[in-house]
């Protein structure tokens, strides 16, 4: 396994996936996108590291054209240029990419055991939060006491306007 850092291209599957989007022509690039995120995203016994490198590659790929996303800037990432993407990829990207950090991924196993494990996981976490953002906790105002009563002591949590 030829890895050199913890971003989505930086590593030999990457870069190699990156090269056959450039040699391919515009119309079937979409398509190779989606059978990498597909692949990765089935369930299956074990997903293997060239399946997980490739499909956090592809979800970068997708991020980058996602409004809240950074572009996928990489020496070793596409060349060329990439056709718009359809939203449904979005889904499947961050289904592959919960597959590639879980338990039964050869990739996580690996990256847990290296000293920037914690930073890889970081980076793929950045990538899902940007397809999925996670959902702000519901912030509760103080119990309200709804009687006057205090043998019929009831109360109810009110939640406060998220601002």
């Amino acid at each position: 396994m030829g890895t050199w850092g913890i971003g989505p291209f930086d590593n030999d599957t990457a870069a190699d996936f990156a090269g056959d989007l450039d040699e391919a022509p515009m119309e079937q690039r979409e398509a190779m996108i989606r059978r990498v995120l597909k692949r990765a995203a089935e369930p299956a016994d074990y997903l293997i590291t060239p399946d997980a490198e490739r499909a956090v590659a592809a979800a970068a790929l997708v991020v980058a054209q996602h409004p809240d996303g950074e572009p996928a800037c990489s020496n070793y990432g596409p060349s060329e240029p990439l056709p718009v993407l359809p939203a449904d990829l979005r889904t499947l990207a961050v289904d592959a990419l919960d597959r590639v950090v879980a338990d039964r991924s050869e990739s996580a196993e690996l990256w847990d055991e290296a000293a920037d494990g914690p930073k890889w996981r970081r980076d793929v976490t950045r990538l899902r939060d940007v397809l999925d953002p996670p959902t702000p906790a519901t912030r509760r105002s103080p119990i309200r006491h709804l009687t006057g009563d205090p043998q019929l002591q009831t109360t109810e949590v009110v939640p406060e306007p998220v601002k």
